[in-house]
């Protein structure tokens, strides 16, 4: 079992020993849970449901709206208030269902299966379609269509991302230790669809005994197999991921079934296995609640429509009030504007900070040190792309292989100029991809 990488990446503080050795605690939900419409990639969600109807647990209350959509289901039981836009943690506003708790949690029966390998490819498909399972690493893409490639035969890794490369977040490692037969179980599940596959589960060389405890467990099967990887940043980018455990390189152009491969990741597995075998939709995630103004730092399993207030009260609240709250992970993650917002399938975690560092810090000239270059996973050159896109100047952007950037901030993260690099180019990406879509 060798150690594998990629080239580029970086070291930042890892934070995890905060949260990394403390199990996994539930939050019971209260009062009013939001439930956005648009919690995955593709066509939002349609209510089925209206003001003044009584809902269960696990009670579907919305259908997909298309192929690629996914319906979303009451992780509570209670009365729909209304159907109404709310702000989700982007800021955007998105038409959500309003369901006011009873704090009675009485739920639907679910449909088991003793035996998956009775079931046919397409009811696996659809049992994971009809429980809304999607991305919930934070892409959001519905998981029936990724499991859904054009040529099945073709696809030769199923890769678990069990990295978990962003700092503080440790929710993913909890449940490795915690719930170890179902993500072994989910991956059994995705190797029934692809018979020509096998089980690839990458985990960073931090996480050693999630290593142990896995590879005892899949040792004797054929198809199974742990990949050991160096702890470095972005070890779980889908690119970095694929390459480090196969070798196999994709790009901007590509998906990773055209290299023979699937991604997901652990949360995204778990609910896979228990959609199912157990017919659970998805109501209930695991987000890390870390950062030195957080008086409880933890793991905390919760009810997709609760609020980040709600996670926050159940962490002990704040020792001190933030001036930066993070929702996602430091690198990739999002400022919060506010913790009246709704958690959904892809919160995957609250980071509290006492002070905001970024913003105290004085930016100067770029003193082409090339510190962002050896960093950059693509082997780009982030300091010129940077230029093209505070310059506007699209062409040269697309040149320069701009749109290659997958938005990792470890060109941010070394610049000692303190540019921000990483933003710029993003900017420029959203617009270039922009244009293209109205063209």
């Amino acid at each position: 079992m060798g150690v594998r990488t990629f080239k580029g990446g970086i070291h930042p503080f890892d934070g995890k020993k905060f949260t990394r050795d403390l199990p996994i605690r539930e939050v019971l939900p209260k009062g009013e849970l939001v439930f956005p419409l648009s919690q995955h990639i593709g066509a939002p969600a349609q209510p089925i449901v209206k003001k003044g109807d009584t809902v269960l647990k696990g009670q579907k209350i919305a259908e997909s709206g298309g192929f690629v959509s996914s319906p979303i289901f009451s992780s509570v039981s209670g009365v729909v208030k209304t159907i109404e836009p709310r702000r989700v943690a982007t800021g955007d506003l998105v038409n959500s269902i309003i369901i006011e708790s009873d704090d009675n949690f009485t739920e639907v029966e679910y449909e088991k299966v003793e035996d998956f390998n009775k079931l046919s490819n397409e009811e696996i498909i659809n049992r994971i379609k009809e429980a809304g399972v999607v991305g919930m690493g934070g892409a959001g893409f519905p998981t029936h269509v990724k499991l859904s490639p054009k040529d099945p035969d073709k696809i030769e890794y199923i890769i678990a991302n069990c990295a978990e490369c962003e700092p503080y977040l440790t929710s993913d490692y909890r449940r490795m230790l915690e719930n170890t037969d179902e993500l072994i179980g989910g991956m059994k599940i995705i190797l029934k669809l692809f018979k020509n596959a096998k089980g690839i589960l990458g985990i960073e060389d931090n996480k050693l005994e999630a290593i142990e405890k896995i590879h005892d467990i899949v040792k004797k099967d054929d198809r199974l197999e742990v990949c050991q990887l160096i702890t470095k940043y972005p070890q779980g980018g889908e690119r970095q991921l694929i390459f480090a455990s196969t070798g196999r390189k994709i790009n901007s152009k590509m998906l990773p079934a055209d290299a023979g491969c699937i991604v997901d990741n652990v949360e995204t597995i778990i609910a896979i296995y228990r959609a199912v075998t157990k017919g659970c939709p998805v109501i209930k995630r695991i987000a890390t609640v870390s950062g030195n103004a957080v008086k409880n730092p933890g793991n905390y399993l919760y009810s997709i429509g609760t609020s980040y207030k709600q996670i926050i009260e159940a962490a002990g609240g704040f020792v001190v009030e933030p001036e930066k709250i993070v929702s996602g992970g430091p690198m990739m993650g999002f400022s919060m504007f506010s913790l009246d917002i709704p958690m959904t399938k892809t919160s995957s975690s609250i980071l509290c900070f006492k002070e905001d560092v970024v913003s105290k810090v004085e930016t100067r000239a770029c003193i082409n040190c090339g510190r962002c270059v050896e960093a950059c996973p693509e082997q780009l050159i982030p300091s010129r792309l940077h230029k093209f896109a505070d310059q506007g100047r699209e062409e040269k952007f697309i040149k320069w292989n701009g749109l290659e950037c997958i938005e990792c901030g470890s060109c941010t993260y070394v610049c000692p100029s303190r540019r921000q690099v990483a933003q710029s180019i993003k900017t420029m990406k959203k617009n270039l991809i922009a244009k293209k879509r109205k063209k």
